[in-house]
Formats: C-alpha cells, structure tokens, sequence
C-alpha cells in the first residue's frame, strides 16, 4: 500500500508540526515525518488519528499500487493554465475544509430539474451543520429535512429563534419556513459534466 499522507498535508497547506498539533492525542512532526516516509508502520490507528487531524477519511490516506487516482496536473492563474512541478492526487469532497472539523458528513443533492442557477445532471454535495451554525451559513444554499421525510432546498435568508427561512431557486419561489430542522447542509461544493 502506498501512503498519501505527504500529498493531502501539502494540499491541506500544513506543515508535519501542524498535523501532529492536530492529532488526538498530540504527537510529534518527527513521528508524522516517519509515517509519512514509511520508516514507521501506518497502523489503523495512526490512520484513524492522521485522517481526523487532516479532516479526511482514513481510508484517502493509503491507497493500492495498481489503483488509478485522479490526478491534479495543471493550475489556472491570472496567466493561464500553469502546470504543477508534480502531479499530486486530487482529493475528493469527503474532506472538510479549514475550519470544519467538527461539522458533520457531506450529503449529496442531485438536481433533475433545471432550477435557478443549478442544471440538469449537477450534483451538489452538501455538508450537515447544526442550527447553532446558521449564522454563518446566511445566503448560503442549503437543504433542510422536514417532517415525514420530506426536505427543503434553497437560500438560507432568515433565522428567528428556532425558525428558519429558505429562499427557494428560481424566479416567483415563495419563501419556505421550518421550525426545528435537526440539521441543516449548506453547499460546498458543485459538480458539474460538460
């Protein structure tokens, strides 16, 4: 198996100090260097605290010889497509974000109908959040369960004690209002075929 934990960290922007501040318990840049390197044994364990402290399921941290990963090739910058010094893996969107760690799974949202500015075929992969997080997710597109199964999807425009209001897409959409959704999961992130 081989070890990606040196790709996520750079992407991540962290350095061995940060990743080892990071674990639960703490540990030492020494010891994540080792990790990192092979020259200490990835146990699952290890795995465990190294993904949690990255923000990544464990299971990105390793990967079979013989497995085909996306790969990161080039950058676009303000002077066009640029390409990396080395290709790195592409991590997918079960990782959290800077600041996220303790928000919860990512849900996906597929759109049929073409809404606003969402199309047919997008996927909108959407993290769960607690209500005590509304106000930082205001004017934020996020979906919201209802009672009998049922959810609600649109802007995040308004929040009164435990009420909270939903801007549908789409022109003409009449405000939609919940009280008490046990969660909700604001968009992080659009997938879209050309």
């Amino acid at each position: 198996m081989i070890n990606r934990i040196r790709d996520i960290r750079k992407q991540k922007n962290m350095t061995l100090a940060e990743v080892a501040a990071a674990c639960s318990p703490p540990t030492t840049a020494q010891t994540i260097g080792r990790l990192e390197t092979g020259m200490r044994n990835l146990s699952l364990v290890w795995m465990n605290r190294i993904g949690t402290a990255l923000g990544v399921d464990p299971e990105l941290l390793v990967k079979g010889e013989d497995e085909a990963v996306p790969q990161v090739i080039a950058r676009l910058t303000d002077q066009g497509a640029e390409p990396l010094t080395r290709p790195r893996d592409a991590i997918l969107p079960t990782q959290l974000t800077e600041g996220q760690k303790d928000t919860g799974p990512l849900v996906c949202l597929v759109i049929e109908t073409p809404q606003g500015e969402y199309r047919a075929g997008d996927q909108l992969w959407m993290r769960q959040v607690g209500l005590e997080q509304t106000a930082s997710i205001i004017n934020r597109d996020v979906l919201a369960p209802r009672s009998g199964g049922r959810f609600a999807f649109g802007r995040l425009i308004d929040r009164q004690g435990t009420m909270v209001g939903l801007l549908p897409p789409g022109m003409g959409q009449r405000q939609i209002v919940i009280d008490r959704p046990s969660w909700l999961a604001v968009a992080e992130m659009l997938v879209r075929k050309l």
